[in-house]
C-alpha cells in the first residue's frame, strides 16, 4: 500500500557561484534535509549556476549540460545513498541549438522517475529567457515515484491556473516549483509587496483549487554581474502550503533555509470530499480556454 503521509521539503539557498561550488553546496543542502527526515526534496530553479538570464548572451550556453551528465550522475547517487526523492532543476542541452529549463524527478534508487521542461517561458527585463529555452514538449505530468506521485512545474508556470490543474488530474498530490524570482532593486519599493504577494496568491490559490499540497523553492540574494545594472534581488520567502492554501512552512527574504512539511493524502482526500472542486467542473463549457483569445 502506497503511504498516506510522507515529508517534503524546499530548499533555499544563494546559488550566485561557479556550477562546482553549487552543486557541492547543494548536495550538502540536500544531505541536511534528508537528515531531517524529508523524503521528496526540491532545489531551486538552475541549481547549478546565477541566473544568467538577466542578460542575452550566448557564451551563458556553456552553462548548459546534457542529460543524465553532472546533474544526473551526482544526484542519482545521492538519492540511492540517501533513499530520498531530489527534484534538481537543470540548464539542459539537448542538441546544438535546442536548450531547456528542465528538471530530474529523481527516485529513491536514483533512477529517473520523471523528467519536466519548463513549459511557459518568460521575457521581461532582465528575464531573458526566451533567447535561452526552447519551450518544453513533454508536457504536464504527474510522475509516480516511491515516495508518493509529484508534479513539477518551474518558476513562470506558477502564473497558469490550467498548468496546476492539469497536473493535480492527472493525479499529482503535490505541486513543487523550483522558482528563481525577484525584485528589480529600483521597483521594489514601490511595487514589491505587491509583486511578492501575488506570487504567494497565485500558487496558494492553486492549492485551494486543485486540492493539493504546494510547494516552491526560491533564491536568495542580489545577483549582480552585468555592469551598469542593479541586478536581481531575489526575494527567497520559499513555502510549502496545504489543499485549503494554509501555510505550512515559509522561509525569510534572505535566509538559506530547509523547510519541510508533511502531505497528508487522507487530508487532502477529505479537503475533496468537503470542497468537491473537481466533481462540479463543467468541462462540457471549457472549450473556449483552448483560444487565444475569445473573440466578439
Amino acid at each position: 500500500m502506497p503511504k498516506r503521509k510522507y515529508k517534503i521539503s524546499v530548499i533555499q539557498l544563494n546559488l550566485n557561484d561557479v556550477a562546482e561550488n553549487n552543486l557541492k553546496k547543494c548536495i550538502s543542502w540536500v544531505r541536511d534535509a534528508a537528515s531531517q527526515g524529508a523524503e521528496v526534496i526540491l532545489l531551486p530553479e538552475l541549481y547549478s549556476s546565477h541566473y544568467f538570464c538577466q542578460s542575452e548572451d550566448v557564451d551563458n550556453f556553456a552553462l548548459a549540460e546534457p542529460l543524465y551528465s553532472t546533474s544526473f550522475v551526482a544526484f542519482s547517487e545521492l538519492a540511492k545513498e540517501l533513499g530520498v526523492v531530489i527534484i534538481v532543476p537543470f540548464f539542459e542541452k539537448r542538441m546544438a541549438g535546442i536548450y531547456h529549463n528542465s528538471a530530474y524527478i529523481i527516485d529513491t534508487d536514483g533512477t529517473e522517475a520523471g523528467l519536466y521542461r519548463k513549459m511557459h517561458i518568460p521575457d521581461d527585463p532582465h528575464f531573458y529567457e526566451k533567447f535561452y529555452f526552447t519551450p518544453g514538449d513533454l508536457g504536464f505530468q504527474a510522475i509516480e515515484t516511491k515516495k508518493g506521485t509529484v508534479g513539477t512545474l518551474i518558476c513562470w508556470d506558477q502564473w497558469y491556473p490550467e498548468a496546476a490543474r492539469i497536473t493535480a488530474l492527472k493525479g499529482a498530490e503535490v505541486l513543487f516549483y523550483p522558482t528563481a524570482i525577484g525584485w528589480h532593486p529600483k521597483e521594489k519599493e514601490q511595487y514589491g509587496e505587491n509583486q511578492y504577494g501575488a506570487w504567494m496568491n497565485v500558487m496558494k490559490g492553486h492549492a485551494v483549487a486543485n486540492g493539493v499540497f504546494v510547494a516552491a523553492a526560491n533564491r536568495i540574494g542580489l545577483e549582480k554581474y552585468i555592469e551598469g545594472t542593479e541586478g536581481i534581488q531575489f526575494w527567497g520567502a520559499s513555502f510549502i502550503a496545504g489543499p485549503q492554501g494554509e501555510i505550512l512552512a515559509q522561509a525569510s527574504h534572505d535566509k538559506e533555509e530547509i523547510l519541510i512539511a508533511e502531505v497528508d493524502l487522507d487530508l487532502q482526500e477529505n479537503v475533496r470530499q468537503n470542497w468537491p472542486f473537481f466533481r462540479d467542473r463543467r468541462i462540457d463549457a471549457f472549450g473556449d480556454i483552448v483560444k487565444r483569445a475569445i473573440d466578439k
